[in-house]
C-alpha cells in the first residue's frame, strides 16, 4: 500500500468517486490519485492470490473505439470480467455513431443501457462531450490530448519498483505535444514527482497544461520543467519515459519526425546521465531502433511489462469506485 506517500499527502480515505467521470488526471485532486492507486494495489493483490472480487456484479460496461487497440480493449474487458461484470465492444464502425449520429444522441441513448462508458477516440472535444451528455460514468481511454488510464498503470508501477513516488526524478524523452506527456505532466505533478520532458522545437507540449502542471506543483512539491536538451532532462532521472514517434494519424509526418527525433532517441549513451537504478518505461506498441533501442527496453531497466500488466489494476480500481 502507499502508506509512506498517503501518510505525508493523504488525510482522509476513502474519497466519494462514485458517479465520477475519468477524462484527464487533472479531473482528480492528489487526495483522489494516491486512493485509486491504493485500489489498484488492492485489485493486484486479490487477483494474485485468485480471490474473487465482483464488486461489479450485474454491472456493464459499453466500450467505444474509434481507435484501434490491444492493452486498453484486452484489460478494460478482462478488468470488468474479474468485477464480476461485463463489457460490450463497440466499434464506431458498427454503430450508429459511424454513420452521423451525434456524440450527444450516443452518449444519451447508450446511458438508458450501461452502467458506465469508455471511450478511446481521436478529438479530446469528443469524450468531453460524451461526459456531458450522459448519464453514467465516461472514462478516457485515450484521446489525442490526454491518455490518463496509462499514466494511472504508469504510477503504479513506478511505485511498485521505487516504493515511492514524491520526490522521484521522471524524464519524458520524445514528442511533448501528446497524449502521453500531457497526461503525465498532470500526474506527476499531482503526486508530487519532478518532471523534466525534452523534445526538438516544435513538438512542445501544450501550454496551458503544463502551465497548470506547475501551479499544481507549486502545492505538492513538484519541479516541472522543459528543455530541448535530452541530456539535461535525463541527468539523475529516477524514471525514463518515452513514446511512439509517430502516432496513430500522423503516418504522413513520419519521415519528418523520424530526422527530427533521432537525436532524442532512448539509447545506451544517453541513459548513462539517469541514475544507475533508473527503471524505463513506455506505454507500447514501441518500435526497436526508434524511439528507443533494443538494449534499452529489453534490458535490465525496462519495466515495460510490468506496467503494461498495471493497466489492468488500475483500470480496475477507476471501474470500481467510479461504477460501485
Amino acid at each position: 500500500m502507499l502508506k509512506v506517500d498517503i501518510d505525508n499527502q493523504v488525510k482522509q480515505v476513502p474519497f466519494e468517486l462514485k458517479g465520477k467521470d475519468f477524462i484527464t488526471m487533472a479531473d482528480f485532486e492528489p487526495n483522489d490519485i494516491f486512493f485509486l492507486l491504493d485500489q489498484a494495489l488492492e485489485m493486484k493483490s486479490l487477483q494474485k492470490k485468485g480471490i474473487p472480487h465482483p464488486y461489479l456484479s450485474g454491472k456493464v460496461l459499453g466500450m467505444i473505439f474509434e481507435k484501434s487497440s490491444t492493452r486498453t480493449r484486452v484489460s478494460f474487458e478482462v478488468g470488468m470480467m474479474q468485477l464480476g461484470g461485463q463489457a460490450i465492444f463497440l466499434s464506431s464502425n458498427d454503430i450508429q455513431l459511424g454513420r452521423g449520429e451525434s456524440v450527444e444522441d450516443t452518449a444519451k441513448v447508450l446511458s438508458r443501457y450501461v452502467d458506465g462508458l469508455m471511450v478511446r477516440t481521436f478529438a479530446h472535444e469528443s469524450i468531453e462531450q460524451f461526459a456531458k451528455s450522459a448519464d453514467v460514468p465516461v472514462i478516457n481511454g485515450l484521446t489525442d490530448l490526454h491518455h490518463p488510464t496509462q499514466v494511472l498503470a504508469d504510477l503504479l508501477t513506478i511505485y511498485e519498483h521505487k516504493g515511492t513516488l514524491t520526490g522521484l526524478k521522471m524524464c519524458y524523452i520524445g514528442d511533448c505535444n501528446n497524449n502521453m506527456c500531457h497526461s503525465l505532466l498532470e500526474g506527476a505533478a499531482s503526486v508530487g514527482m519532478h518532471l523534466s520532458i525534452t523534445s526538438p522545437s516544435g513538438y512542445e507540449p501544450n501550454l496551458t497544461i503544463i502551465e497548470k502542471a506547475k501551479q499544481v506543483g507549486k502545492a505538492t512539491g513538484s519541479i516541472v520543467n522543459y528543455t530541448d536538451s535530452p541530456e539535461e532532462a535525463i541527468e539523475q532521472a529516477d524514471v525514463v519515459v518515452t513514446d511512439v514517434w509517430t502516432s496513430m494519424g500522423q503516418e504522413v509526418e513520419q519521415k519528418e519526425r523520424i530526422k527530427a527525433f533521432t537525436p532524442f532517441q532512448v539509447n545506451a549513451s544517453l541513459c548513462s546521465h539517469a541514475k544507475e537504478d533508473f527503471i524505463f518505461l513506455h506505454c507500447l506498441p514501441a518500435h526497436r531502433g526508434e524511439e528507443v533501442t533494443a538494449e534499452i527496453i529489453d534490458g535490465p531497466h525496462s519495466v515495460v511489462f510490468d506496467e503494461a500488466e498495471n493497466r489492468l489494476h488500475a483500470q480496475k480500481a477507476i471501474l470500481k469506485n467510479l461504477m460501485k
